[in-house]
C-alpha cells in the first residue's frame, strides 16, 4: 500500500492510497487506487485533482498502464472530478458478503 497526502501551510487537506496487483491481460501491474479523501472544505479547489494526477505520475514511473477506481454511483461530487480526469470503464461491480 502506498499513500500521499495534501497539505495547505501546516494543515494536511487530503489523502490518497493505492496499491499495485497483477492483471490477466496487462504485462505490468495495474494501481488501483483504493481511498481518496479531502476535507469537505477543500473541494473543488483542485486537492483531489492534484492527488490523482500525482498517482498518475507515480504509476506511471513505477511501470503500470492503468490506474482506476470505483466510487459508489450517489457520490456526485466525486463524479464531477472522475469524470473530468478519467473515462469510465463500463463495468458494474457484483460482490457478496461470505
Amino acid at each position: 500500500m502506498h499513500a500521499m497526502v495534501a497539505e495547505r501551510g501546516d494543515q494536511l487537506v487530503g489523502i490518497v492510497h493505492f496499491l499495485y496487483h497483477r492483471h490477466t491481460t496487462l504485462a505490468g501491474p495495474i494501481c488501483y487506487l483504493q481511498d481518496l479523501y479531502t476535507l469537505e472544505a477543500e473541494r473543488g479547489k483542485g486537492v483531489g485533482r492534484a492527488l490523482i494526477e500525482a498517482v498518475y505520475a507515480r504509476a506511471k514511473a513505477d511501470g503500470s498502464q492503468r490506474v482506476y477506481w470505483q466510487t459508489h454511483e450517489t457520490n456526485h461530487t466525486a463524479m464531477k472530478l472522475y469524470d473530468a480526469v478519467a473515462d469510465k470503464s463500463g463495468f458494474v461491480v457484483y460482490r457478496k458478503q461470505v
